[in-house]
């Protein structure tokens, strides 16, 4: 069988679903790789290290790849020219891609979402939203130190002493925790917020002070491990008790999302309109809306003297590392399902049953079906 990697065509994309060390894992079972010439050359993977590693180079992969590697979802034009009943692994964006999901559907490609995989101990090594939302929580905080007229730590010259810069970190799941991590190792003095309890433990690990407020917060965490949404009064006295760390704060940095909804406004612009002239906040949700009523996705803006930036894509900004680690979750996934020569659907398996989203020609996802029936 033949796996195919395709250089990713999403504009601003740099990363490559598979690295040359990562070759060897596959021949090694018997899968013949082939990559597309040059999809490796915006992350820093050159053909000849395909080739010298066992990959053949190829102009065009999707017509003749039995499985296909993939990074961002493929276009309509893409889509047309994939192999009919191949195998696709990719990040997908199921609850926004639904028309693409339809077409692959209709392709009778069976195709995985690394958005779906289940968070249990038996998914780490697949688990490539977690591996994404590292490097985002690390590029956050050097964003933010890029555009705040502050150093971060406490420095004491003959010039006299720098006080340290203050960070409040909304949402400490994995992005949260790295931007915590990251921005006590530049010296900032950091605090982060949570809803649900069970981090603080996390963060204080990390050095950082968890702030409490006075909300119910018992349902705040689903069976998969991510945060569920609340209800709009909640929301409301959490923005009200929220203000006052955002105001004392110099960088603000949120993540807080819910898989398939809305990322819930945390940050008004009355708090914004609180913050000195200056302070940053650096919004990862705003993919999905933004945690600030003010963020625009994908823009850098200045409101009431306070520098918003909505980044979208951020790992795709550290295309090594993050081919790196997307390569290593995405060819885990693929021998987990490789099994006797050929890809082996196990639907008693929660780690095959999950990401699937497509398969025999139909929307085989309860989530995604009910999108559709919408």
């Amino acid at each position: 069988m033949i796996v195919g990697v395709p250089q990713e065509t999403i504009p601003g994309e740099r990363r490559v679903a598979l690295v040359p060390d990562l070759v060897p894992r596959l021949t090694g079972v018997g899968l013949e790789v082939v990559v597309q010439e040059g999809a490796g050359a915006p992350a820093g993977f050159l053909d000849l290290s395909y080739r010298e590693k066992g990959a053949r180079l190829e102009p065009e992969v999707l017509g003749a790849s039995d499985i296909l590697l993939k990074v961002q979802p493929p276009t309509a034009g893409e889509v047309g020219r994939i192999k009919e009943g191949a195998v696709l692994i990719g990040f997908l964006q199921p609850y926004t891609n639904v028309a693409g999901l339809k077409a692959l559907a209709a392709r009778k490609v069976t195709a995985f979402a690394m958005e779906f995989m289940p968070r249990i101990t038996r998914a780490q090594s697949m688990d490539a939203l977690s591996a994404m939302s590292t490097l985002a929580g690390y590029k956050a905080v050097l964003i933010a130190a890029g555009h705040l007229p502050k150093v971060f730590p406490l420095l004491m010259t003959a010039a006299g002493t720098l006080t340290p810069a203050r960070a409040f970190v909304i949402g400490a799941g994995v992005a949260g925790l790295q931007a915590v991590g990251t921005a006590k190792r530049l010296g900032a003095v950091v605090e982060a917020y949570d809803t649900r309890p069970a981090v603080r433990e996390q963060v204080e690990s990390l050095g950082a002070k968890f702030v409490e407020l006075a909300l119910e917060t018992k349902d705040a965490e689903a069976r998969t491990g991510y945060a569920t949404a609340q209800s709009e009064e909640f929301y409301q006295r959490q923005r009200e008790l929220m203000a006052t760390c955002v105001a004392a704060a110099d960088v603000v940095i949120t993540t807080a999302l819910v898989p398939g909804k809305r990322a819930p406004v945390l940050i008004t612009e009355e708090a914004v309109r609180g913050m000195r002239p200056g302070s940053v906040i650096v919004d990862l949700a705003a993919e999905q809306g933004g945690n600030c009523a003010l963020t625009e996705p994908g823009q850098e803006v200045v409101r009431h003297g306070v520098i918003i930036a909505g980044p979208t894509n951020l790992a795709s900004t550290v295309p090594y590392h993050a081919s790196q680690m997307y390569a290593r979750n995405v060819t885990s996934y693929l021998l987990h399902l490789f099994k006797e020569g050929g890809v082996r659907l196990d639907l008693t398996d929660e780690l095959t049953r999950g990401p699937l989203v497509t398969h025999g020609g139909e929307v085989v996802h309860e989530a995604v079906k009910t999108l559709l029936q919408g």
